[in-house]
């Protein structure tokens, strides 16, 4: 940019190298994490044909891959039993990696078979609490049955000791008389069924044996831990009798099918205390033995949980630093390491400290070689950003990463960006709010960048600086337009204008009259209110939006005159850069100048006529739409400079890029030529293809849609820049509805409760639409003005970002 200016590390990339490295194998590893250290070489893959297991390191990839395996085993394991990792400030680990891989082994089988062993006794647990509950409920059940059983015996030997009557059964004595040995033996089963099966358990055991069971359920009060899958069931004490193997079978059959535990239950009735306490007995020392394994796991964990992040740190590392060795080729000697990357030129010096230090840290006998490469390959494109700078130069790289030192966007969309979002949100009340707003992110921007925040909040942290500044012209575009909530105040002095008598209430400008000079900063607040407020503001508004669209669009034609230079293209220059100043001017330029010959003048001019009229009848005479001596001259000269710069656009370049292509091709190739970005492009793709014809065709079809593009575009991204005026009005308008239908409106009934309800609503509004959504919408918009509007008249954005080598960025990034 000359040397008047001093540079600037934004408006061009970091100027780049392509080095070759030489590195001993005995000394490779050390490099590479040395270089992984500095954080400014981008290796490039040599190896790319290569798939990954027919790659150097492989088998040191698949080492890490399991000790990160290993790794994310503990962090489950810890998570579920509520232990955090100790987060402390990592240093270089000084664990060796195969002892590492020995102790996570030897952890990892150690956790395994706590685990199994809890889950055994956890199991044996929860089946020792289910037999108690059978053994108890089933307990009662027989206790019952045999006291009715009793009560019944000593009845009937009551009757029987009477007289025999009439109504004695003649069968009695051969039924007592008969063979005990031919009585029919029940047996039963017993145990628990989920409470969610029971119906349907009971329905298949009357089907199966044609009803020939008894069946008793008695419901569980508290849901039971199940011994399988180890979560709480609800479940029924089911006992059935039967008789016969056959019906057993289907029986048990049915149980297994239902998932219902079955469990032994001792007939004589005598043994149930004894059984119960020795089932209550181990289920005490199981409870003990498990709470000391849950113990001994919860310390082995807390163990781990000491130095997983150092550990898991150290296997980041090296599995990076596998990846990137594997990037790297083998010598013929195979004794040493062959690289190649991009790096800053700043850099040189860095990475050969890094390399040195290497060399004497692992004892290498050779030290590593550094060597600068020339090739024509297109760099990566390297912006040095602080917090400050980074959030808008991704405003920027979203639409496209700059090519390699071309003329940076972000630099003046730091001032550009917030202040046409000002313009469309300004109001210096609400500019106030989004302040606070973002000073609380400033003050806890410690605090807050260390811990791991919601998507919607990253954003907006992220962000933070950019909606400061947003917030800042807001509150600047705010006091222009005297606007506090929609409400002026008198903050730089006393109104210009009075009433002209004491009837004057209406506060028309008919019935004002300039008593004093005028207001001194932004809008007069005696405009608000008044019949023709918004036909004034409408007026300033649009107009002011036409001029800012225009000074904008010049700026990225001038930004584009900087490339030109830059790259030393003369043909830009003359053909692209002259001709669309000069047609944008013309048309434009001369309405912008207008507008402020009108503001200066006080004419009553009609702009719209004077325009239109420009083009259907040049020669036609302006009347009383003239605002300056010689206008109808100087509007033939612009119109007829408009239309010879459409031509000027399109024809001269394609042809003159030919004629440097024919040159380069015809033995001239010694001539010191212009280099342009075409002949580049078309330099790269010789070399890498042969030499190709010249596709003029193309070319000349790529400058006739360029060329329409801009003509066509002057006139529709002007008309785009009238989105400042459209939402800085409803932005306006929005707040004086909720400033005199909600709150002023609750403020006149004289009732607390109405006016605090709305209060509520007003706020609600306040927040709700005007700082969330209207403050999203204006965001939309200023990025689509810097976009469309102002980046396609010089960027083109076709770059890929600089990617180096670094362990900062992997110690950010998950598995």
């Amino acid at each position: 940019m000359g040397g008047c200016c001093p540079p600037m590390d934004l408006m061009r990339s970091e100027p780049m190298q392509l080095v070759q490295l030489i590195i001993p194998i005995e000394s490779a590893h050390l490099t590479v994490s040395y270089l992984g250290d500095l954080g400014l070489l981008q290796f490039k893959d040599l190896n790319a044909d290569k798939s990954p297991f027919q790659r150097t390191y492989a088998a040191q990839i698949k080492k890490c891959a399991e000790m990160a395996r290993k790794l994310r085993f503990f962090k489950e394991q810890m998570n579920k039993a509520g232990i955090t990792p100790s987060i402390k400030s990592i240093s270089r680990a000084d664990t060796n990696v195969d002892d590492l891989e020995i102790k996570l082994g030897e952890l990892e089988a150690e956790l395994v078979e706590i685990n199994a062993n809890g889950e055994k006794l956890q199991r044996a647990y929860s089946e020792l609490m289910e037999s108690k509950i059978v053994l108890q409920k089933v307990g009662d059940f027989f206790h019952v049955a045999q006291s009715r059983a009793t009560a019944r015996q000593r009845e009937i030997e009551s009757e029987s000791t009477g007289e025999d009557s009439i109504d004695t059964p003649l069968l009695r004595d051969q039924e007592m008389a008969a063979d005990p040995s031919k009585q029919i033996k029940l047996g039963f089963l017993c145990g628990l069924v989920p409470r969610e099966k029971s119906m349907a358990f009971e329905r298949i055991l009357f089907r199966a044996t044609r009803g020939n069971v008894f069946l008793k359920q008695t419901e569980v009060e508290e849901p039971v831990v199940d011994p399988a899958s180890r979560e709480k069931v609800e479940k029924n004490v089911f006992l059935v009798f039967y008789s016969g193997e056959r019906a057993k079978n289907k029986i048990l059959k049915i149980c297994d099918a239902f998932a219902a535990n079955r469990y032994s239950f001792n007939e004589d009735l005598g043994k149930q205390s004894q059984v119960i306490s020795e089932v209550q007995r181990s289920l005490t020392e199981l409870k003990t033995t498990i709470d000391a394994g849950l113990v001994h796991r919860g310390n082995l964990l807390q163990t781990i949980g000491e130095q997983f992040e150092q550990w898991n740190q150290l296997v980041r590392k090296e599995k990076a630093i596998y990846h990137t060795l594997n990037m790297l080729s083998l010598d013929v000697t195979k004794k040493c390491l062959v690289s190649e990357g991009w790096c800053p030129v700043f850099a040189t010096k860095q990475i050969q400290d890094a390399l040195q230090r290497a060399a004497f840290d692992s004892n290498a006998q050779v030290g590593a070689i550094i060597q600068v490469l020339q090739t024509k390959e297109m760099p990566p494109t390297y912006f040095q950003t602080n917090k400050f700078t980074s959030a808008f130069q991704e405003i920027v790289d979203a639409y496209g990463v700059a090519k390699y030192q071309e003329a940076n966007p972000g630099v003046y969309t730091i001032v550009t960006f917030p202040f046409l979002f000002a313009v469309m949100f300004g109001d210096w009340g609400h500019g106030i709010c989004l302040l606070l707003a973002t000073l609380v992110f400033l003050v806890r921007e410690k605090k807050l960048s260390g811990q791991k925040l919601g998507d919607i909040t990253e954003m907006i942290f992220g962000g933070r600086y950019v909606i400061l500044m947003m917030a800042l012209f807001s509150i600047y575009t705010g006091l222009i337009y005297n606007e506090f909530f929609s409400v002026p105040f008198e903050l730089f002095g006393p109104s210009a204008y009075a009433c002209r008598d004491l009837d004057c209430k209406d506060a028309t400008t008919v019935g004002l009259i300039k008593v004093r000079d005028a207001y001194p900063f932004g809008v007069d607040p005696v405009w608000h209110g008044t019949r023709t407020e918004l036909p004034f503001l409408n007026s300033l508004k649009m107009k002011m939006s036409i001029l800012l669209g225009v000074a904008q669009m010049n700026l990225g034609i001038i930004l584009s005159y900087f490339n030109a230079k830059f790259f030393k293209n003369g043909v830009n220059i003359w053909f692209q850069f002259i001709p669309q100043m000069i047609f944008l001017n013309s048309l434009f330029g001369y309405l912008s100048l207008l507008i402020i010959v009108k503001w200066a003048t006080g004419s009553q001019a009609d702009l719209y006529h004077v325009m239109i009229y420009m083009f259907l009848s040049p020669t036609e005479d302006l009347g009383e739409n003239r605002l300056f001596p010689g206008q109808d001259k100087l509007q033939l000269v612009l119109l007829l400079l408009a239309l010879v710069s459409v031509p000027w656009m399109l024809l001269p370049k394609p042809f003159l890029l030919k004629k440097q292509h024919e040159e380069r091709h015809q033995g001239h190739s010694y001539t010191q030529l212009e280099t342009t970005e075409e002949s580049f492009q078309v330099e790269q793709s010789h070399d890498s293809h042969g030499h190709e014809e010249f596709q003029f065709s193309e070319v000349f079809v790529h400058q006739l849609i360029h060329t329409i593009e801009f003509v066509l575009g002057a006139v529709s991204n002007t008309a785009s820049y009238l989105r400042l005026w459209a939402l800085s009005l409803a932005h306006s308008e929005l707040s004086s509805v909720f400033y005199e239908k909600v709150l002023m409106l609750a403020w006149g009934f004289n009732n607390l409760i109405i006016l605090i309800v709305g209060i509520i609503v007003f706020i609600a509004a306040t927040v709700g639409v005007l700082l969330v959504m209207e403050t999203l919408s204006a965001f939309l918009h200023a990025l689509r003005l810097h976009w469309v509007e102002f980046q396609n008249k010089f960027y083109e954005g076709d770059g890929y970002k600089f990617f180096p080598f670094s362990f900062v960025v992997i110690g950010d990034e998950d598995e």
